[in-house]
């Protein structure tokens, strides 16, 4: 799947996305997987309430079911002006 990255995210991890191969059933693990690669990760996904995910392109919970997702995004909340 792909994995899109936002940000201050896309800044820490270095990538503007990629695609990873996952056994992940859930964002959160998909998370926990991306956690374990190295200490950008790590750092990125520290504090996963600053984040916010969508999937395939609509905004979901980090309990989420990956089946049949093609593309995951991890940016922070969106501010208005």
């Amino acid at each position: 799947m792909d994995v899109v990255y936002f940000a201050w995210v896309r800044e820490r991890i270095g990538l503007p996305r990629e695609t990873v191969e996952t056994q992940a059933e859930t964002v959160a693990d998909l998370v926990a997987e991306l956690r374990a690669r190295e200490a950008r990760y790590d750092a990125a996904f520290e504090d996963v309430s600053a984040l916010r995910v969508a999937l395939d392109q609509e905004l979901s919970d980090f309990d989420a079911p990956l089946k049949g997702v093609r593309e995951v995004a991890f940016f922070p909340p969106m501010t208005g002006g």
